[in-house]
């Protein structure tokens, strides 16, 4: 009976980091909003943000492929990645997941370590792409389990990156303080004469340096120690001057330690930054209707009800994660907007200043990490069904208010 007031329902997720993709996510709340509300139209979009599963989404989207190739993992041994060749007007354009061969997905807990972890595998990835062709390739940041400052994939492009005795740096954020040189003598000629458009595609609140920078914010979630994270801000600092002085971005003075996107996947911004790679707002990139296929502002504005989803609410949402974006585009069309998330952060009620209207996590009782994981699929349904009922309990009293008035 209240039901009416909901009729069109749009799903708009992000992934949950090590566990669900943001198509997985997407699915599971479909299937639970059906559950719940039978009768509703329900579209669900999964978002690319360049993390996890970017690839895909924009490969179907565009009816382009996968293709699948071997490159060096974040631990130094050979794993199985891939990439996204684009279709229709996109047919040369590459989409790369920079997590798909640096991804912190990749490193088992006890391995986690940045100082040793290396960004190799995504300069290969970058190589493979050329090789199949790309003139253009996106490098979608996120969800990385590195903090090298970018300095393995630019070694994997042909960059010699030598120490004071000369010798080549070794992998891994523990090279950082060890730079003395950078030659790019040996990088691709197809970079190097920037004959192919390389552009990175993170999250521009991202620097390198300072209390806000890859080290002090993100290395702990990535292994790091204390002491370690003292070392890596050091390292990036001693990078970032190395690349001031020697680089061959056409920017004029560019800031390699605070300039926007430079921290992206543990400093990979500044790196690729220094062969001349564009730093783009990720949503700027992926959430335009070329690459998308639709006009997400015409879904939102046809919406009754948004869910969105993200793997944690906390005050780091605000700083470009997908929640906030979805929020900010619904609010120019006064659409209501549900946020789930694995994960509740202390400062977690920051979202409602930014349009998200009401949030719940997907846990019903406390359970280890690696439960929560094992079961995340079916506790996004049951949290899904637990939101809509509580959606429909306001409708219900909303209308009975408005029979009394």
């Amino acid at each position: 009976m209240y039901a009416h007031c909901l009729k069109n329902i749009l799903i708009l997720p992000s992934g949950f980091k090590e566990s669900l993709s943001a198509t997985q996510v997407a699915q599971a709340i479909k299937t639970g909003v059906a559950n719940s509300l039978p009768h509703a139209s329900i579209k669900a979009i999964p978002i690319p943000d360049g993390g996890e599963d970017t690839a895909h989404i924009l490969a179907e989207q565009t009816q382009g492929r996968i293709i699948q190739t071997t490159v060096t993992g974040p631990l130094g041994q050979p794993i199985p990645s891939h990439f996204a060749m684009l279709g229709g007007a996109y047919q040369h354009v590459a989409v790369i997941e920079m997590a798909a061969a640096a991804g912190l997905k990749l490193i088992p807990f006890d391995q986690r370590n940045p100082m040793l972890t290396t960004s190799f595998g995504v300069g290969e990835l970058i190589k493979a792409a050329l090789a199949e062709g790309a003139k253009k390739i996106i490098v979608g940041c996120g969800d990385s389990g590195v903090s090298d400052g970018g300095i393995g994939a630019l070694q994997a492009l042909g960059v010699n990156i030598t120490d004071q005795a000369n010798q080549n740096v070794q992998l891994g954020g523990q090279a950082l303080q060890d730079v003395a040189q950078i030659d790019y003598a040996g990088l691709l000629p197809q970079l190097c004469q920037q004959k192919v458009e390389l552009k990175l595609a993170l999250n521009p609140f991202n620097i390198l340096c300072g209390p806000r920078g890859v080290a002090p914010v993100f290395g702990p979630q990535k292994g790091a120690s204390p002491e370690q994270v003292e070392q890596l801000s050091k390292g990036l600092e001693n990078w970032a001057k190395h690349l001031k002085n020697h680089h061959l971005n056409p920017i004029k003075n560019f800031d390699f330690s605070y300039a926007s996107g430079t921290g992206a996947s543990g400093g990979l911004g500044a790196g690729l930054a220094a062969i001349g790679a564009k730093l783009c707002p990720r949503f700027d990139v992926f959430l335009g209707e070329e690459l998308l296929g639709y006009d997400l502002d015409a879904h939102i504005e046809r919406a009754d009800l948004i869910i969105t989803a993200e793997g944690a609410l906390d005050c780091q949402t605000l700083r470009g994660k997908v929640p906030a974006e979805i929020a900010s585009r619904a609010a120019k069309h006064h659409k209501p907007v549900l946020a789930l998330a694995g994960t509740l952060g202390q400062d977690a009620n920051c979202v409602y200043d930014i349009g998200i209207d009401a949030m719940s996590s997907i846990l019903p009782r406390p359970m280890s990490l690696e439960d929560a994981i094992l079961q995340s699929e079916n506790l996004v349904i049951q949290a899904t069904e637990r939101l809509i009922k509580s959606v429909l309990l306001g409708v219900k009293i909303a209308y009975k208010q408005q029979l009394v008035v």
